[in-house]
């Protein structure tokens, strides 16, 4: 019999990952994983880029900078023992203007801090070394960035769960928490009835309904999750040959997205993108999914317009990329000369969620808030697929020493 239920809420990857960890590490505790879609990383892990990035962009001291350096090693391991894809194709970060040199130097400061292995400036000619057909006048080139295969990690977590005592319960939206007696009940509303589960603990890794979920648990508005969909392109197939690794532009530190990239994927295409625009549904991976719902509470927001009011410029650039392949491509042509619009067809899209604060500052940490016995994580974009196993380690201490305590 368990000596102790905790459930998870989301089967994503960070989601499945906390199960496994806490499964793992506590032998006799029974682990249930509840998901609203049929099957697990639907969503932001469904539609990743699949890049295991090193460490390079995140302030020194946060918990991105150390989750993301302790989450390549655990990764790196689990994709080699279970033979999953995992690639060391290397990126560069290029400078494309001198005005850029500055921000790529003080990138190479703060990447060295994180302790980003292997990390090292190099000149305009060892750019074409490593990229033949790359542009740019300087660069960061980090070798051991990585390409792999997230949902297919994401479900090999999940058979984890499940070969280690746990369950992983899908068609499971939750639409109540409450606090009982000795743990937390969760509801569902299923087409074939309610269902309720009692566990000791919970964890919300509720990624693009963080908010809402939370809200569930009594836990405070803020942050509200405003949802960002990223447009991808894709090489044509005899076009590939011109992008070996991964080629980044230097991103700009007011916004937490990295602009226009190419990305090789493990399948052998390669993708340019994303851009960044506001979606109008929180799964809004099309430009015509529309939800009233969504946008509803994104107008009554104060952070909404406080953000629009400060960004609203670089909104439309990238409305503007949305919309028009030329417009698209002009600035990835930057970084791979020679690339246009009829080397590209349109390729998928994801939605990012971004935690906003009420003043309008887009959240660039992780964010973990607990409520008793329930645990929220409001927010973790990228690189949360890279450290999903030490976002792991860190929400199971979490819990497991709220446990001890109480």
């Amino acid at each position: 019999m368990a000596d102790e239920t905790i459930g998870v809420v989301g089967a994503g990857i960070v989601g499945l990952a906390t199960a496994r960890e806490l499964a793992l590490r506590r032998p006799g505790t029974r682990v249930v994983v509840v998901e609203k879609e049929r099957a697990a990383a639907l969503h932001q892990t469904g539609h990743n880029s699949g890049v295991v990035h090193a460490g390079l962009y995140y302030p020194p001291g946060s918990l991105k900078a150390g989750l993301c350096v302790r989450g390549v090693a655990l990764l790196r391991a689990y994709c080699r023992d279970r033979e999953l894809p995992y690639r060391e194709t290397g990126k560069l970060v290029v400078a494309v203007r001198r005005d850029e040199l500055g921000r790529m130097d003080a990138l190479f400061e703060r990447a060295r801090t994180n302790h980003v292995p292997d990390l090292r400036r190099v000149s305009r000619e060892e750019i074409r070394e490593i990229e033949p057909h790359a542009g740019g006048i300087a660069a960061l080139h980090s070798p051991r960035t990585a390409i792999t295969d997230y949902p297919a990690i994401a479900r090999a977590f999940a058979r984890d769960v499940v070969d280690s005592g746990g369950e992983v319960r899908f068609g499971f939206p939750v639409t109540g928490i409450r606090a009982v007696p000795g743990g937390v009940e969760v509801a569902s509303r299923t087409s074939s009835g309610e269902e309720r589960l009692r566990v000791d603990r919970l964890i919300l890794c509720a990624g693009l309904h963080s908010d809402t979920v939370a809200g569930l648990a009594r836990d405070r508005g803020e942050p509200r999750i405003v949802p960002f969909r990223g447009e991808y392109m894709l090489l044509r197939p005899e076009r590939t040959h011109l992008v070996r690794g991964l080629v980044y532009p230097v991103p700009d530190p007011r916004y937490p997205f990295l602009g226009v990239h190419f990305t090789p994927r493990v399948d052998g295409t390669v993708e340019v993108g994303p851009n960044a625009v506001l979606a109008l549904a929180r799964e809004g991976y099309t430009r015509t999914r529309i939800s009233p719902r969504d946008l509803a509470g994104l107008a009554v927001y104060p952070g909404t317009w406080r953000m629009a009011a400060r960004h609203w410029r670089t909104g439309i650039k990238e409305y503007r990329g949305s919309f028009s392949t030329a417009a698209f491509m002009r600035d990835a042509g930057l970084y791979v000369p020679g690339v246009g619009v009829r080397d590209v067809v349109r390729g998928g899209a994801g939605v990012r969620a971004q935690a906003l604060d009420r003043d309008g500052t887009l959240v660039d940490d992780f964010r973990v808030h607990r409520l008793g016995r329930v645990t929220a994580v409001r927010n973790a974009p990228s690189p949360a697929a890279t450290a999903s196993m030490a976002i792991a380690e860190h929400l199971a201490d979490t819990v497991l020493a709220h446990r001890s305590a109480s």
